[in-house]
């Protein structure tokens, strides 16, 4: 069974948004056996749309659609709909009365006729009421095809999917399962993973599938099994995963269902009632941002200190100048002294500290462009590593994150 997902909106094709939507939809698809044949950014404009639609309905068994259902004459969906399905617009009263009800307690602006046509829809298609917004999802079937259009607004879309397009789909449709695993390696590159599992990887089952996900400084690895028999998969890929443990076993730190690198750190620190803090200098802060996405992270994580010039370091972190003056603003020594700072400022268990040279230019050092040191602040003491992440801003910092994630997680594993 194949779906395909069709974003509509020129803000996408001029990368004015980033469409989660379609990242989002796959996944929730996969979850209950439906596998995403191809995912279609297109404009708002009739002929592009009414294409689109056709090209789909002869690749997919169910279509969904989002974007284009807002109130302005520039939202076209629901009208190039009609016209596919040889349809009319009609007044749908439940929609109006939500509409009515969300102008009435939420919106301070008087509502108007616009917004009352959100309650307008194809007189084929079964509403999928939107609790959050004024555009209702449609659900429209054409022969053995459904056609799912939904609002673009995130938080709308994604509820419209877990509480209704999800539980229509599974009723309507027979489904085969789909099982994923995710192992997460650090430390080695996605080659040299080839090259260790190429005799394990060509005695895979047919049914189950490998791909490498490499992403600066780890590799994800994703079995992928596909069958009518759920517990066969289960049984097959719990095999697989015994057999690949002992070839990655000093790379491997974790499922990927199980929990990120940065959710595995989290409950450690709360299963030793330890804490910790950062002190970034090149990463800019993306390492507490890291942290702080977990929920609840607050019971484990201090706080941070983002020490990006150097009077920072000295007047904040109380970095001693000399040090600076005599080995550099990156160095292992400033890097040391920062974490430890940070952890006895902070009051922390650990404490994980970065400088460098990001680039594009050399900055207050003369180090190289790439050049980073990590500093890891312990119960036991201090201690850094230097690394060299390449000429790319971007990859340098993101690279630079997941080194300090992998060795902090290696730290608090010794205990």
């Amino acid at each position: 069974m194949f779906a395909e997902i069709i974003t509509i909106g020129d803000e996408i094709l001029i990368g004015q948004i980033i469409d989660t939507n379609s990242a989002f939809i796959a996944k929730q698809l996969n979850l209950i056996g439906v596998s995403v044949f191809q995912i279609t950014s297109i404009q708002d404009d009739k002929s592009h749309i009414l294409k689109a639609f056709k090209e789909a309905e002869e690749r997919a068994d169910i279509i969904i659609i989002t974007g284009g259902l807002g109130p302005t004459k520039d939202d076209i969906t629901k009208h190039t709909i009609c016209e596919y399905f040889e349809d009319e617009l009609v007044e749908d009263n439940s929609v109006l009365e939500h509409v009515e009800m969300l102008f009435e307690k939420y919106i301070s602006t008087p509502i108007s006729n616009l917004n009352r046509k959100q309650a307008l829809v194809p007189s084929k298609a079964t509403v999928l009421q939107n609790k959050y917004g004024t555009a209702p999802g449609m659900w429209l079937e054409k022969g053995a095809k459904t056609f799912i259009s939904l609002p673009g607004v995130p938080y709308e879309m994604k509820a419209l999917i877990k509480d209704e397009v999800l539980p229509k789909i599974q009723e309507k449709y027979k489904r085969p399962f789909i099982l994923h695993k995710t192992l997460i390696t650090y430390g080695l590159g996605e080659s040299a993973i080839a090259e260790r599992l190429e005799e394990w990887e060509d005695n895979l089952p047919s049914f189950i599938k490998l791909a490498y996900l490499p992403n600066l400084g780890k590799v994800r690895l994703r079995l992928t099994a596909k069958g009518e028999d759920k517990e066969l998969l289960d049984a097959s890929v719990k095999a697989q995963i015994e057999s690949l443990n002992p070839l990655i076993n000093d790379i491997f730190f974790g499922m990927e269902e199980d929990s990120a690198v940065e959710i595995i750190i989290g409950k450690l620190l709360k299963e030793r009632n330890a804490t910790l803090s950062t002190a970034e200098s090149c990463t800019g802060g993306k390492i507490a941002e890291t942290l702080t996405e977990i929920p609840g992270s607050s019971s484990y994580f201090k706080g941070g200190i983002v020490s990006y010039a150097t009077e920072t370091k000295v007047d904040i972190l109380k970095v001693d100048k000399s040090l600076i003056d005599r080995y550099s603003v990156v160095s292992a020594p400033v890097v040391e002294a920062m974490a430890k700072n940070a952890q006895e400022i902070l009051k922390s268990t650990y404490a994980i500290s970065t400088t460098g040279n990001a680039g594009p230019e050399k900055g207050e050092s003369q180090a190289e462009v790439g050049t980073v040191f990590i500093g890891i602040a312990t119960p036991k003491g201090v201690f850094s590593e230097e690394f060299n992440f390449g000429n790319h801003r971007e990859k340098v910092i993101n690279k630079a994150v997941n080194k300090a994630l992998e060795m902090l997680l290696k730290e608090i594993l010794k205990k």
